[in-house]
């Protein structure tokens, strides 16, 4: 089969299936594992904003597809693949060592097609990237569907004039060019996003539903998320999608949001494929009042069965609430509180309030309905020293009794790990915040992420903690987080016991690891093979149970009638989108690129 644009997601280090890596509890809160398989939902965007316009374009989760068999051979899949042109994302910064050996790969097997990078990380290390030999482009900035389209224009017309691209690193030859960002839309609307249209028509065109899952373990528990908006209100220090994050990266100061209509249409959508709980990406509250109360007066008119997950980023009053409960029959909660310190938090920008407002916000969600709230805490923010991270777990017991010991309050704690994200205010600003950073360029985060155990991984120590002292403080706020659990019977004593186990083995390994580091070179390599085993199942959930951050769902998926109805609605659109654009590649392309120029008004 023949496509336009493959889009490829790497595992976070290529070879992770031979080299034992203590990730430890890098990826504990995340649905993901330490391979961060699951991919930017902007791949899904892209591909259906490509596929509209008569592209055939299909997503290869190929770190998913490794996790999921060990002996899946890359190369063979990738050698059989006729494309246009490959685009490759390096949206997070730990992939920043799968994605370029994956584009090596991709290069040696298809020398004559183009590699195309794409996401915040690709685009705040461009001008890095593109001396590669083996990348040709870099789209750069958060909204490159409408760009993307432009660029496979001039590749399938064979043009080499690239200038009039905006947000486009390119070269030809010795030349190298930086298109700047001009081009940062307002709004949300003209997109999927992510594109579950195209995610599920996919299955059916391309007949393969192992290629695009997002993560592994989707097929048994098929979470789903929906962004609500690109750029942010909040201005987070730890944050590289944060407001000044944002500005400087991708030319944005201002909020693109997708419309509550738009937003209820997306959820209406998925809802009639799945059961599992829906994701809404950031705080709806940034949209403004009449974009919120917009918003839950037509979910509510949905008769939804989905539970719906809210992320808070600052206090919530009882009103908030309440229209959440009156909106749909299940919601939940997210919080990153990262601390009890009222202080830092006010520096840091996240729940800059006091802890009584962090109390009431519980409270009030607890009393309208809310059946679940995950509480996040963290080790290795700004100000925060050995003994301020320890104390968090004394503000969990505070919270448990204020809240009644309701157990509908899960708590979890995780280190700031393993990098600063690029273009954050502390990474930019790193002695004026208190940090100490161990990587600048892409290069340097590329060996890091390659260390064996993930206290060398770490690119930061701040002036009140050393590495030693994060990892320390995380395992040590671990246990007593895993005893305080016990106490209040929010885990059984199985389940403590698994995590106590882990911990011990953890810190123990971390010891190991840094022993071998200290053996001769050569003979490293082969002790860490023999612990290789353990590590692996060390990476599974090292300071939390398998199941605390899952939403219990009796039935994950519609009816089989529901889900072939909707497959084939999906390939009868992508029927009408071939007939509308069957013309010549020459003439299609023409059009394409003139429509696409007024309708974007470069």
């Amino acid at each position: 089969m023949k496509y336009d644009l493959v889009l490829l997601h790497a595992p976070s280090v290529y070879d992770f299936r031979k080299n034992a890596l203590l990730a430890g509890p890098i990826s504990d809160v995340v649905p993901s594992s330490p391979v961060f398989e699951m991919y930017p939902i902007g791949l899904t965007s892209i591909a259906d904003y490509l596929e509209r316009y008569g592209l055939r374009v299909k997503i290869i989760n190929i770190a998913n597809r490794m996790l999921m068999n060990s002996s899946f051979d890359v190369e063979a899949k990738l050698k059989k693949i006729q494309t246009k042109a490959f685009g490759i994302d390096l949206h997070w910064l730990p992939h920043a060592h799968g994605s370029i050996e994956l584009a090596k790969i991709v290069k040696t097997l298809h020398p004559q097609t183009p590699i195309i990078f794409g996401g915040l990380s690709a685009t705040y290390y461009h001008k890095e990237l593109i001396v590669y030999p083996f990348i040709d482009f870099v789209m750069r900035g958060d909204s490159t569907e409408k760009l993307m389209l432009l660029l496979m224009n001039k590749i399938e017309a064979g043009s080499t004039h690239y200038a009039d691209i905006p947000n486009l690193t390119w070269k030809k030859g010795s030349e190298y060019g930086y298109n700047p960002i001009t081009y940062v839309p307002k709004d949300l609307d003209d997109i999927d996003v992510p594109g579950y249209r195209y995610t599920i028509r996919s299955v059916f065109k391309y007949r393969n539903f192992l290629d695009p899952l997002p993560y592994n373990g989707w097929l048994q528990y098929p979470n789903t998320a929906l962004l609500t908006a690109r750029g942010c209100t909040q201005n987070c220090l730890i944050c590289g999608g944060s407001r000044e994050a944002y500005d400087q990266n991708c030319n944005r100061n201002s909020l693109a949001l997708r419309s509550p209509k738009k937003l209820v249409e997306d959820i209406h959508f998925i809802s009639r494929f799945s059961r599992a709980p829906i994701f809404i990406l950031h705080d709806l509250r940034q949209g403004g009042r009449e974009y919120v109360n917009e918003f839950f007066s037509r979910l509510k008119k949905l008769n939804l069965k989905n539970e719906i997950v809210f992320e808070l980023f600052q206090y919530a009053d009882e009103e908030f609430f309440k229209q959440m409960n009156e909106s749909v029959p299940k919601y939940s909660i997210e919080i990153t509180l990262e601390t009890h310190d009222e202080n830092i938090r006010r520096y840091n920008g996240k729940f800059s309030c006091t802890n009584e407002k962090v109390i009431d916000t519980l409270n009030f969600a607890l009393k309208n309905g809310c059946k679940k709230i995950d509480l996040f805490f963290m080790v290795g923010i700004p100000g925060q020293t050995y003994q301020s991270a320890i104390e968090n777990i004394d503000f969990c017991e505070t919270i448990h009794l204020a809240c009644h010991k309701d157990p509908r309050v899960y708590y979890f704690v995780a280190p700031l790990a393993p990098f600063l994200d690029p273009a954050s205010p502390a990474f930019e600003h790193p002695e004026i915040h208190g940090y100490k950073k161990f990587c600048h360029t892409l290069e340097d985060h590329r060996r890091a992420i390659t260390q064996p155990s993930w206290k060398h991984m770490l690119s930061y120590e701040t002036k009140d903690m050393t590495r030693d002292d994060i990892v320390n403080a995380t395992y040590e706020s671990a246990n007593l987080l895993n005893e305080f659990k016990l106490r209040y019977n929010l885990i059984d004593r199985e389940g403590y016991e698994e995590i106590k186990g882990k911990i011990e083995k953890s810190m123990a390994y971390i010891e190991k690891i840094d022993h071998v580091l200290a053996l001769p070179k050569e003979d490293q390599a082969t002790e860490l093979i023999n612990i290789q085993k353990e590590i692996e199942e060390l990476n599974k959930y090292s300071i939390c149970g398998k199941n605390e951050l899952k939403w219990e769902v009796q039935k994950n998926y519609a009816n089989f009638f529901s889900l072939a109805l909707v497959g084939l609605e999906q390939l009868y659109q992508d029927y009408c989108n071939i007939i509308r654009n069957k013309v010549s590649p020459k003439q299609r392309s023409q059009f394409k690129l003139e429509t696409e120029r007024q309708k974007m008004k470069v």
